[in-house]
C-alpha cells in the first residue's frame, strides 16, 4: 500500500493505491478534505471485433451513506442512476476520452464510487483526477495525464474549489478540465460574465489544473507501468493508395459542397461507392476478393480520412464551408412564438436545418420536483427537459429512455436560463420548459436555448431579458487555424473544437466546451469568445424582433394563483387542528392552499371568484380585532340583554343591548349588522356598538 499527501488549495488532498479493490487493473482512493472516492479502471484485454468507435463507459455511483442519507422511496437502496449523477459521468468522460489512442477499440469502464462526500470539496470534479490516475496506474493504453477543477468567482477574485457557501455569492461556476498543455473541457454557468473575465477564469484553471498534475507525476514516478501494446491491424501501404488514387479531389470537394444535409450526405455516399466501384473494377483481381472483403474497412477509414482533409482545406485555404457560408455567417434564422393552442407558451426557432420547438407548462407548487441525490436535497421550481427524436435527423430508431446525452443538453440549457428566471416570491409558479428537437444539423442545445428564451415570454413569465446560444468551432492546420461561427454537425465531427456560449446582451450565463487539440491557448479562447458574442448579439436581435418583452397576462389555462401574507403566529390557526380548518377551506372553495413557514400563503385553483374567496377568508381569519376597526358582522345569537356578532371567521363579540340603535327585538340569526370595536379585553373578548347605516 502507498500514500500520498498534499496541501491543494487550502484542503488536503490524499491518495490510496494498493489497500482496496486489487483485483482492478487500476484502482485508487482519493480523499480531499472531508469526500472521498474509489476510482477503479478497467479494460477487456481484447479489441472489440470489427470495431470502428471506442466503447468507453464512465460511471458514477452515487452511495447515500455518503452523506449519511437513507433513499427516499418504497425501495430503501440506490436504483438507476440520478440525473445528477449522469452530469458527474458526463463531466469525467469528456476530457479522458481523447486521451486514449486512436486505433485502441478495447471496452474500457471507469468506475467513480463515492464514500464520503461533502459539498464544498465538490468530489465529482475530483473524479477526473482520479480517473487519470487510475488508468495511468493500469497497463491500459492511456495517452498523458488530465486533471480536473472548479472555479468560483466571488467578489473580483476567483476561486479553486469554492464552498457552498461561496458558491452562493459567485459570479460563476465552471468546472475546467485539462491537461498541462491545454484546456480540454469547460461546462459551467455564470451571472453575465463578459468574455474578458471567462478568459481569465479560465487561465486562472489552468494553473490550478498543472498544479494537480504536477502531483500526479510525483505519484506516478513511484511506478513502471507496461502498457498493453495494441495490436493494430495493418494492411500494404499500396492497398490504400491504389484506393486513393481513384478519389478525384474536384468530385469529392463537390459532393461535400452539396447543399442540404440530406442532399450532401446523400452526394458523399454516392461518391463513395462510386469510387468502390472503380476499384472492384481496376484493382479486386490485384488483392483478390477475400483479402478485399476481410480489409474494407481500411477503405472506409482512408475516405473519412480524406473527407476530412478536404473539408478543412476548404476551410483552411479558400475560407469556404462546406453549406455555401464564410467562416463568420450564421445560418438563416427565424422565429415564432404562440404557435399551440391550449399550452401555457411556446416558441419555434429555427437555424438553418436545426430546429427547437419549446413548451413551457406553469405549476402550482406542488409541481416542484423533489430532488434527492447525494449532491442535494430540494425542491426544484424551474426545469428545462431536451427531447431528441430519431426524426430530427431523418433515422429509424426505437424509442427508449431518456440518453444520457439528452439529460447533458437539456441541462446546459437549463443553466444558461436558470439564474434569470423569477423568483418565487415574484412569480410563484413552477416553470417546466420542454424542448423538442425537431430537426438536427448542429448545436440543437443552443436552439433549446432560443427557443426556450421565446416560449418563457410567450408564457407571460417576467424574465427581464432574452438569453440566446450559439456553439463555435475551430479547424487547426500547423500554426493556422480558423474559428467557425455556428457550426454544422459535420463540422463538429470533422473539426477540433466544440465551443457552446449561451448568454445576455451583458454577459455569458452558460458555456460548454470539447476539445480535441492541445494548442488551444489564451490567444484562441479570445477570438473564440469575441466571435461567439458578436454572433450571440446577431441571433438577441432577431429574438427581441419576434416578442420584447414577456406578455402581460398568463394564458387562460394557467392555474391561478395568489399570495397573500399571513403571521406566523397565526398559521396554526389557518391550518388548524389536524388540518382540519385548511382542509374545509380546500373543499368550500375548490382550492389548494400552501403555507410557507415563513407566513406566506399560496392559494390556488382554476376559478379566479373562488381563489379571491379562500384569500379573502384567510385574511379575514388572521386579521387581528382592534378598538376602532369597523365590520359588517353576522348575527350568531340572540339574548335578552343583547347580541352576538361575528365580525371575522371565528371571532365573536358581545353588542349589548344599551349600544343598539335598533331594538333587540328586530334582530334574528343571520342577519347583518354594521358595528365598530368599542374595546378588546386581554382574553381577546370584545365589546362592540351598532353604527348606523347610511
Amino acid at each position: 500500500m502507498k500514500v500520498w499527501e498534499k496541501e491543494l488549495f487550502g484542503r488536503k488532498l490524499r491518495l490510496e493505491y494498493g489497500k482496496v479493490a486489487k483485483q482492478s487493473l487500476g484502482s485508487v482512493v482519493l480523499t480531499y478534505n472531508q469526500s472521498t472516492i474509489l476510482v477503479t479502471a478497467d479494460a477487456e484485454e481484447e479489441p472489440v471485433k470489427g470495431g470502428d468507435f471506442f466503447p468507453l463507459t464512465v460511471e458514477f455511483q452515487e452511495k447515500f451513506y455518503a452523506v449519511g442519507k437513507i433513499p427516499g422511496g418504497f425501495i430503501k437502496r440506490e436504483g438507476k442512476p440520478s440525473d445528477e449523477a449522469i452530469l458527474a459521468a458526463r463531466l469525467i468522460d469528456r476530457p479522458i476520452r481523447p486521451l486514449f489512442p486512436e486505433n485502441f477499440y478495447n471496452e474500457v469502464q471507469v468506475i467513480v464510487t463515492v464514500f464520503s462526500m461533502l459539498g464544498d470539496d465538490s468530489i465529482e470534479t475530483w473524479g477526473i483526477t482520479g480517473a487519470s490516475l487510475a488508468l495511468n496506474l493500469s497497463p491500459i493504453p492511456f495517452n498523458g495525464l488530465v486533471a480536473g477543477v472548479r472555479i468560483g468567482y466571488v467578489d473580483g477574485r476567483f476561486i479553486v474549489f469554492p464552498t457552498q457557501e461561496e458558491l452562493k455569492r459567485s459570479k460563476m461556476d465552471i468546472v475546467v478540465a485539462g491537461t498541462k498543455e491545454a484546456l480540454t473541457m469547460v461546462e459551467g454557468e455564470a451571472l453575465e460574465v463578459s468574455e474578458e473575465e471567462m478568459v481569465k477564469a479560465l487561465m486562472f484553471a489552468q494553473d490550478a489544473i498543472k498544479e494537480i498534475i504536477t502531483f500526479e507525476e510525483e505519484i506516478l514516478s513511484d511506478f513502471n507501468v507496461e502498457k498493453w501494446e495494441i495490436e493494430e491491424e495493418r494492411v500494404p501501404k499500396e492497398f490504400i493508395e491504389d484506393y486513393l488514387s481513384l478519389i478525384d479531389e474536384l468530385e469529392l470537394k463537390n459532393a461535400l459542397l452539396t447543399q442540404g444535409k440530406k442532399n450532401r450526405d446523400k452526394a458523399i455516399a454516392k461518391y463513395k461507392e462510386d469510387v468502390k466501384s472503380k476499384f472492384e473494377e481496376e484493382f479486386l483481381d490485384k488483392w483478390g476478393e477475400s483479402f478485399y472483403a476481410e480489409k474494407f474497412s481500411f477503405l472506409n477509414k482512408a475516405f473519412e480520412d480524406k473527407l476530412q482533409k478536404t473539408m478543412r482545406a476548404l476551410i483552411i485555404n479558400e475560407n469556404r464551408r462546406v453549406d455555401g457560408r464564410g467562416v463568420d455567417d450564421i445560418r438563416e434564422i427565424s422565429c415564432e412564438v404562440g404557435l399551440i393552442p391550449r399550452v401555457h407558451g411556446s416558441g419555434l426557432f429555427t437555424r438553418g436545418e436545426t430546429q427547437s420547438l419549446a413548451v413551457v407548462t406553469l405549476g402550482a407548487p406542488m409541481d416542484v420536483q423533489l430532488v434527492d441525490t447525494i449532491f442535494s436535497d430540494e425542491e426544484k421550481r424551474f426545469m428545462l427537459h431536451y427531447n431528441f427524436p430519431p426524426f430530427s435527423t431523418g433515422e429509424v430508431k426505437r424509442l427508449r429512455g431518456v440518453s444520457r446525452r439528452e439529460i447533458g443538453h437539456g441541462h446546459l440549457a437549463e443553466r444558461a436560463h436558470k439564474n434569470l428566471i423569477p423568483s418565487d416570491m415574484e412569480f410563484p409558479y413552477t416553470i417546466r420548459v420542454v424542448s423538442e428537437i425537431l430537426e438536427s444539423n448542429g448545436s440543437s442545445s443552443m436552439a433549446s436555448v432560443c427557443s426556450a428564451s421565446l416560449a418563457l415570454m410567450d408564457a407571460g413569465v417576467p424574465i427581464k431579458k432574452h438569453v440566446a446560444g450559439i456553439a463555435m468551432g475551430l479547424v487547426f492546420e500547423e500554426d493556422r487555424f480558423v474559428i467557425l461561427t455556428d457550426i454544422l454537425g459535420m463540422e463538429d465531427h470533422l473539426g477540433d473544437m466544440d465551443f457552446k456560449v449561451a448568454g445576455t446582451r451583458e454577459g455569458i450565463t452558460a458555456f460548454q466546451m470539447d476539445v480535441k487539440t492541445n494548442k488551444i491557448d489564451e490567444s484562441v479562447l479570445k477570438i473564440a469568445l469575441e466571435k461567439a458574442k458578436i454572433g450571440r448579439l446577431k441571433i438577441l436581435d432577431l429574438m427581441y424582433k419576434t416578442i420584447a418583452e414577456p406578455r402581460k397576462e398568463l394564458a387562460s389555462e394557467v392555474p391561478i394563483i395568489k399570495v397573500i401574507n399571513i403571521p406566523v403566529s397565526k398559521i396554526g390557526e389557518v391550518i388548524g387542528p389536524s388540518g382540519r380548518v385548511i382542509k374545509e377551506i380546500s373543499e368550500i372553495y375548490d382550492v389548494e392552499i400552501y403555507i410557507e413557514p415563513d407566513g406566506r400563503v399560496k392559494v390556488n385553483g382554476r376559478n379566479l371568484e373562488k381563489v379571491n374567496g379562500a384569500v379573502k377568508y384567510i385574511k379575514d381569519m388572521t386579521e387581528e380585532v382592534e378598538s376602532g376597526k369597523i365590520f359588517e358582522g353576522t348575527v350568531k345569537r340572540v339574548e335578552n340583554y343583547g347580541i352576538f356578532v361575528e365580525v371575522l371567521p371565528g371571532k365573536v363579540g358581545m353588542l349589548h343591548k344599551s349600544n343598539l340603535k335598533d331594538k333587540l327585538d328586530t334582530f334574528k340569526i343571520g342577519d347583518k349588522v354594521k358595528v365598530e370595536v368599542l374595546s378588546v379585553e386581554e382574553q381577546g373578548k370584545f365589546q362592540l356598538k351598532q353604527l348606523k347605516e347610511e
